[in-house]
């Protein structure tokens, strides 16, 4: 089924009442409320600002925020921490994620994705987006539509304590009936502003405005098939490498940029 449109009527607003947000209902329905993992690292802070028109978010990370917003001091690996902040919440969306650490990138993309999912159980809560290790483009560099991605994590720290979490995550949502949508991509950044020249483009590449709108998909749709499904993101189209169907057949998603339209030869 594909996703519903935003709500409409009133919105409403949504305030700290010690440490924890209570909704202000100022007409029929209530906006979401969102609490955003990891809101000040390399995702975050370009995506939520497409998302709070529509939904009352509460950010949070262990770091400040990079533009000076006001956030919530949270430690992904405590789940005490994890469970008060998402007291409340309508959905939680994660974006907290570490690299090359032997110890904390397991327990920041693997024992931090079972805080949120057992939080999310414990509270009810019915709706989680994450995101997928870019492992993709490692196994399919020749490879041409391709639509689900092998699990195939291999064994280095971030590949494989982000499948750790994500198999989590299935586990959870097949269980308790979580709905649960993770993004794969690679690389994320900005639209071009001109035409791009002697350089080519990463197949798995979002623009901000893309990751955006499927977020927004992602927190209306009701259900997705099997509790638990992870889509290819990309926005720029027709080099045929990597498929969009899913994406568009369930969340009804359709990438706004044109690759033809930056990486056109020059003439």
């Amino acid at each position: 089924m594909a996703a519903a449109s935003l709500r409409q009527g009133t919105q409403t607003g949504c305030k700290m009442v010690g440490k924890y947000y209570t909704t202000q209902v100022v007409g029929e329905v209530a906006r979401k409320k969102v609490l955003v993992l990891g809101a000040c690292g390399n995702i975050g802070p370009y995506i939520t600002p497409g998302l709070e028109s529509d939904y009352d978010l509460l950010l949070s990370d262990v770091v400040p925020h990079p533009h000076g917003r006001d956030i919530l001091t949270l430690d992904i690996t405590s789940y005490e921490q994890v469970l008060d902040a998402s007291r409340g919440m309508d959905a939680i969306v994660n974006f907290a994620v570490v690299r090359d650490s032997p110890s904390l990138s397991f327990h920041v993309n693997t024992r931090g994705t079972y805080h949120i999912m057992e939080a999310a159980r414990e509270l009810g809560i019915t709706k989680v987006v994450n995101t997928a290790a870019q492992s993709a483009r490692y196994w399919f560099e020749h490879d041409f539509d391709v639509d689900a991605i092998p699990e195939w994590p291999g064994t280095g720290y971030y590949m494989c304590t982000k499948y750790l979490g994500q198999e989590l995550s299935r586990i959870y949502a097949r269980t308790y009936g979580i709905q649960t949508i993770y993004f794969l991509f690679n690389g994320l950044g900005p639209s071009p502003t001109e035409a791009v020249r002697d350089q080519d483009f990463q197949p798995f590449t979002v623009v901000w405005e893309d990751m955006q709108h499927v977020c927004r998909l992602a927190l209306e749709i009701d259900s997705v098939p099997d509790n638990f499904q992870y889509f290819n993101m990309l926005s720029y189209l027709g080099q045929g490498k990597y498929s969009m169907d899913k994406a568009r057949r369930i969340l009804g998603f359709e990438p706004r940029e044109r690759w033809s339209e930056y990486f056109r030869r020059a003439t």
